[in-house]
């Protein structure tokens, strides 16, 4: 799909549910019991005592899936703007530290820095992201020019 977009160049790297989950590993959770168990049973007769066993997938929102996005790729949560259409996604994001930006609506929702009704607008509504900063020798420039692509899906 980013390549379609013409976005592929645009990315060091990709973390997607497969760098998180690869299918060779345990997918970072020590197995703490080979017992099944049973949700039906555990709604039927709830008791405060027993907690919901840890999933072994990581994804979002998963707090401990985003943390450990950022440590492969090797981001401080502090300097990183973190963008998404999901009120839940944006929450988690928050909880770790990152600058938030809700896409898909104009509103801010308790964990939003920002709320963008759409990505076209970031530009104006986050022009911090294009200021240049003098002092920085690490800064890249691009030749490329965006163009707004509209994709139905």
């Amino acid at each position: 799909m980013l390549k379609k977009l013409g976005l592929a160049d645009c990315f060091e790297g990709i973390i997607c549910f497969e760098t998180l989950n690869p299918p060779s590993s345990s997918y970072g959770v020590e197995e703490e019991s080979s017992e099944i168990f049973d949700i039906i049973d555990h709604l039927s007769k709830p008791n405060s005592a027993l907690d919901l066993p840890k999933s072994p997938i990581l994804c979002k929102p998963s707090v401990e899936a985003m943390e450990h996005a950022l440590r492969i790729a090797n981001i401080d949560p502090q300097r990183t703007v973190f963008f998404d259409d999901s009120v839940r996604n944006i929450q988690s994001g928050k909880h770790i530290g990152l600058q938030t930006v809700l896409i898909g609506t104009p509103h801010r929702v308790k964990g939003a820095d920002h709320a963008l009704e759409s990505i076209h607008n970031i530009k104006e509504a986050l022009p911090e992201l294009w200021e240049e900063d003098e002092e920085s020798d690490n800064m890249r420039h691009s030749d490329k020019v965006a163009i707004e692509t509209y994709v139905t899906a």
